[in-house]
């Protein structure tokens, strides 16, 4: 390109305006993608290995690509490449207008692909029912300190432990859509593996509040609460005592807490509190036996029982006597 005579230093664009607009072109066309080059990699198909045809192959390479999440390659390998490309690039880069040197909008000829659409992904949508309509946290709220928290970004295929290690179970109806949409994305994994495997809660929010400035997905669990207790305060507080209303308040205050899944956590010092209850229990059974065993053994000589700590005698709890 640099050797060509048509190039001049002007950095003045083309005249604009109507009629004619240059006289001479001179260009390199546009660049095509490298042909497809077959790996040879097969495919298992119930247990089987299948053989693929190139075409085949290519099709199957698209979705991999898709459904799997490339291997980061060292920044050296980056660079080299990138500096391969710009160089096979370049002359396809530019193009000569009157003389003047030009640089081409797009030159690049698409390679081609699967069509993935330009709207929103069905499991975004899914997950802003599941937002809405349940009161789920987005999910991957927690400190380091703290048990994994679950919501919809993070939700396992079967059960899950929300916030604090309380867990989730609940049974509700949902639309149709949304039933089938969650079956479909169910299929192949486990009880263990995420639900919306695609997704977290930075893009989640991202998109969110390009819809909308400031909304994240925090806000639908904090409106579905706050309009759940106004409504109800409103409707069934406006006359009556103030115990009634107290009441009123602390039902409303109830069903709050059933939306957004509020439940008394287990303290930390729960277990120890609870082995040590075992240990007096356990101390106890072995006195009261000894004790008992100690009474019989004076019964049989004739001797009345002990007395009890206090010194006062023993009650005599046969219902014969």
């Amino acid at each position: 390109m640099k050797k060509s005579k048509y190039i001049k230093s002007s950095k003045d664009p083309p005249e604009s305006g109507e009629g004619q607009k240059w006289t001479t072109l001179l260009h390199s066309g546009v660049i095509f993608p490298p042909l497809y080059k077959p790996h040879g990699v097969k495919i298992l198909y119930k247990g089987q290995p299948v053989d693929l045809t190139p075409e085949q192959e290519e099709v199957l390479s698209m979705w991999t690509v898709i459904y799997q999440q490339e291997l980061p390659s060292k920044e050296k390998k980056k660079v080299a490449l990138k500096e391969e490309k710009m160089k096979l690039e370049e002359k396809y880069m530019w193009a000569v207008v009157d003389g003047q040197k030009e640089k081409v909008g797009n030159f690049r000829v698409e390679p081609p692909g699967l069509f993935r659409g330009r709207g929103e992904h069905p499991k975004v949508l899914v997950i802003y029912y599941l937002i809405d309509k349940l009161a789920l946290r987005a999910g991957n709220e927690k400190d380091d300190d703290e048990a994994d928290t679950v919501g919809c970004c993070t939700l396992k295929v079967f059960d899950f432990l929300g916030k604090d290690s309380i867990r989730y179970q609940n049974e509700v109806e949902v639309e149709l859509s949304e039933y089938k949409a969650i079956q479909q994305f169910r299929n192949g994994k486990r009880g263990s593996d995420d639900l919306f495997d695609k997704l977290d809660t930075s893009k989640l929010n991202a998109h969110l509040k390009e819809l909308m400035p400031g909304l994240t997905a925090k806000v639908f669990r904090t409106y579905n609460a706050s309009i759940t207790l106004d409504e109800m305060l409103s409707k069934e507080t406006e006359e009556g005592y103030v115990a009634e209303k107290i009441a009123v308040y602390q039902h409303a205050n109830k069903e709050v807490a059933i939306i957004c899944n509020h439940q008394h956590t287990v303290s930390k010092s729960h277990s120890a509190q609870m082995s040590k209850l075992n240990e007096k229990i356990d101390e106890l059974e072995v006195a009261v036996v000894e004790e008992l065993e100690s009474d019989l053994s004076r019964a049989k000589k004739g001797k009345p029982p002990r007395k009890n700590t206090d010194g006062k005698p023993k009650r005599n709890l046969n219902p014969e006597a």
